[in-house]
């Protein structure tokens, strides 16, 4: 099983705001054969002597041998990995992210932190929560890159139905002058539906993963009707769950997340053209630093495999492009996400074909400039 520390939005954002003097990235690929560990643990600590090379500062040195050595005698964190381990680290504080993207590795010794990494695995998080809803069973299920899917226990979760209307069946009819026959069913598996909704939403508050429902007509469309989770994917898994153990209903659930993410593309896209008509898109580099570093950037597209060396101006975005032997250059792309994280922008990390007029990045824009 792979351990997973998929970052918060928040935490990406305090990271961006880490600056020098000295910050070390390191990014690992990690095996998920538990017989592979020793040899991650050994590449990190090729990856750590050769960007511990480049500190200067004999002082700064010493603190950051001494947080990287407790990091390597932890037997248990490197006993559980996942794809790619990503370590984040100055003098004073050494954080860790082990992420289910397969990342090539890369240590960078600069003063900012390289946060495209960890951006891919948020723009489009393979982690998702499946309701497996029927009228005599409903299960919360939790699915995520490359896992075994595992079951949510949900304390006030209704078991069913009946037992939620505190009935042996809700097929039976009412005593005279009240509901019968299908109005009365069709009252109980509403009933039931928005008490299902109250303990998903109980659960799901504050976050932003994808829902995706797994159930038969009618109660698919009745649970819709209720349903209060404002991330609940538009495609149904059709047809009863009950049958279907709890990997199966996750196997099932995974193409309608692979859509839910694809269509969300396509719609940032679709804006993309709009706001282009608008002149309220910019694709060239240069110009889409000035307006990350004046905040003018609504959402930008950046290449996660695009390294362009060089540097920005702190107050104007100027972008100075080459390698520098002053600790000054960094990966320019990643300087773009940093700038837009802090003034509210929202990243997507993608492939380079996803990237509207083919550069490095894409940007638009809050108003035209």
């Amino acid at each position: 099983m792979l351990h997973n520390d998929i970052p918060s939005h928040g935490e990406i954002a305090a990271l961006a705001e880490v600056e020098g003097p000295t910050c070390i990235t390191i990014v690992t690929p990690t095996e998920d054969a538990p017989q592979d560990h020793d040899k991650a643990r050994i590449a990190f600590k090729d990856q750590v002597r050769s960007a511990l090379a480049s500190v200067e500062d004999p002082a700064e040195r010493k603190l950051f041998e001494a947080e990287y050595a407790e990091l390597d005698d932890d037997d248990d964190f490197w006993r559980f990995q996942s794809r790619s381990l990503v370590t984040y680290a100055t003098p004073e504080r050494l954080v860790t992210f082990r992420l289910p993207n397969r990342l090539q590795a890369l240590e960078t010794v600069s003063d900012r932190f390289h946060l495209k990494p960890l951006l891919r695995s948020v723009t489009f998080p393979q982690t998702a929560f499946v309701l497996a809803l029927a009228e005599g069973s409903v299960r919360l299920i939790e699915i995520a890159a490359d896992q075994p899917a595992d079951e949510v226990r949900v304390q006030g979760m209704p078991k069913n139905a009946a037992d939620h209307a505190g009935k042996s069946s809700i097929n039976s009819r009412t005593e005279a002058g009240r509901l019968s026959g299908s109005d009365s069913r069709k009252l109980r598996v509403n009933q039931y539906a928005r008490a299902v909704d109250h303990e998903v939403r109980g659960v799901l508050a504050g976050r932003d993963v994808p829902l995706i429902l797994a159930a038969a007509e009618p109660i698919a469309s009745v649970y819709r009707s209720v349903n209060s989770y404002r991330h609940l994917v538009d495609k149904t898994v059709e047809g009863n769950p009950e049958a279907l153990s709890t990997q199966e209903v996750a196997d099932g659930s995974r193409p309608a997340l692979d859509d839910f993410h694809a269509e969300q593309l396509a719609a940032v896209r679709d804006t993309f053209n709009v706001r282009t008509e608008q002149g309220r898109t910019q694709t060239d580099v240069a110009d889409v630093a000035t307006a990350a570093t004046y905040g003018q950037v609504d959402t930008v597209f950046i290449d996660i495999d695009s390294v362009v060396p060089g540097s920005l101006d702190p107050q104007t975005g100027a972008l100075t492009t080459g390698e520098s032997t002053n600790g000054s250059t960094y990966g320019v792309v990643d300087e773009i996400a940093r700038r837009a994280l802090l003034t509210g922008a929202r990243v997507l990390a993608v492939r380079a074909e996803d990237i509207p007029g083919g550069g490095a990045v894409a940007a638009i824009l809050r108003f035209a400039p």
